[in-house]
């Protein structure tokens, strides 16, 4: 069934199934009951007052039906309001004893249709009402002059009511939806954080363990290829491989003991790494048959944290790039402090073939890239026209914006 509602009704009305509508709540039951019981007993009682005469039974069933339609005002207000309105008008007609809460039921029905945002036809029927009310009724003398003045007061006294209460009902469900939509962006930044924090667990724990485990590979291979002819050589190996294992312990007791925001055992936290540990990159790419030099350019100065640390494991993710995916060369490291940024450039030469080369993964650059736009830098990488490769970082200084 299609219902039509003309004028400011601001609750759409469509199509609605009858299952769909409300049905009698008890506070309905309630309603209708104590409506009905003052209406009835009032005006049995004013009847009997007035002239000693009970009151007519068409009244009494015109109230009682009055009272009754409330427990629909939910589910039909239109029609409830129209049937109340309808029984106000008739019922001077019925008995001689106008006074008493007879309109009330017509004034639930009013207030409900005005709650529910039928509010152009809670105003239309209310003022079809009163021009009702003073053209039959005080005109005929059905109805007191008394009641001229007052009747037009509660109609909008109960229109105001409504009003109020669907206003206050509808702050109420914006006010719901308001905090359901804050907490849902909560619960989406959580989870937007929680991933973030998760790819940067991810991605320092591979520049900590990337390095190091490359170091160790490359020196396992060295000492397993050098142990029968060269045994001198090979035990120069392993002692790479020894020292690139404690200094991964080393990096991944203190990486894990800064997530988990306690110290370590002896009560030191170990600095996570920055530009000051190059000379121990430099060692450790030395001992893995990489020759590695570093050029410095512009004012020595303290950076800040989150740069040192970014330069750092940028450095230290091509070096080990070179060293597992180049085999042995020499590479170049620049470093250009200057105002507003600084920029970190690793070249290596073209590989040899040697037999420790690999094929990557394609990770390593990825998160290089993501710590450089961390930090509103720039990552370059690509091959070199010489065979070589080069990995370019540009990284704005905090102290510069």
């Amino acid at each position: 069934m299609t219902v039509l509602v003309p004028g400011p009704y601001r609750e759409d009305v469509h199509t609605t199934p009858a299952r769909a509508l409300p049905r009698p709540t008890p506070r309905d039951v309630v309603v209708a009951a104590v409506v009905g019981a003052l209406t009835v007993g009032t005006g049995v009682a004013l009847a009997h007052a007035a002239s000693g005469d009970p009151l007519r039974w068409p009244a009494v069933a015109l109230l009682a039906a009055c009272s009754a339609a409330l427990l629909l005002r939910r589910r039909h207000p239109m029609a409830v309001l129209l049937f109340t309105a309808g029984g106000a008008m008739l019922y001077p007609h019925l008995t001689d004893a106008v006074a008493g809460p007879f309109l009330l039921p017509m004034m639930v029905a009013l207030f409900t249709a005005a709650a529910l945002g039928l509010r152009g036809w809670a105003i239309g029927v209310a003022a079809a009402f009163f021009v009702v009310f003073v053209a039959f009724g005080v005109r005929t003398g059905a109805a007191p002059r008394e009641a001229l003045p007052i009747v037009p007061g509660w109609l909008i006294a109960v229109l105001v009511a409504g009003e109020v209460s669907r206003s206050r009902r509808e702050y109420r469900a914006e006010a719901e939806r308001r905090a359901a939509e804050a907490e849902r962006t909560r619960q989406e930044e959580a989870l937007r954080r929680a991933t973030e924090e998760r790819l940067r667990i991810a991605r320092e724990v591979h520049d900590v363990l990337s390095h190091s485990i490359s170091m160790i590979n490359v020196q396992a291979g060295v000492a397993v290829h050098l142990l029968d002819s060269r045994p001198e050589q090979a035990r120069t190996a392993l002692v790479a491989i020894k020292q690139a294992s404690k200094d991964a312990l080393r990096d991944l007791r203190a990486t894990l003991g800064v997530l988990r925001e306690v110290d370590e055992q002896d009560g030191a936290r170990v600095p996570a790494g920055g530009l000051y540990r190059l000379d121990e990159l430099v060692a450790g790419a030395e001992a893995a048959g990489l020759h590695l030099e570093v050029i410095t350019h512009g004012e020595p100065r303290e950076l800040p944290a989150g740069v040192d640390l970014a330069a750092y494991r940028i450095v230290q993710e091509s070096v080990s790039n070179i060293v597992r995916h180049a085999g042995a060369t020499t590479g170049t490291v620049t470093v250009r402090l200057g105002r507003a940024a600084l920029t970190v450039t690793v070249d290596n030469e073209a590989g040899t073939a040697d037999g420790t080369a690999s094929p990557g993964a394609g990770r390593g650059i990825r998160g290089m890239r993501e710590r450089a736009e961390a930090l509103g830098g720039e990552l370059e990488a690509g091959p070199r026209p010489d065979g070589g490769f080069r990995v370019s970082a540009r990284l704005p200084l905090d102290d510069a914006r």
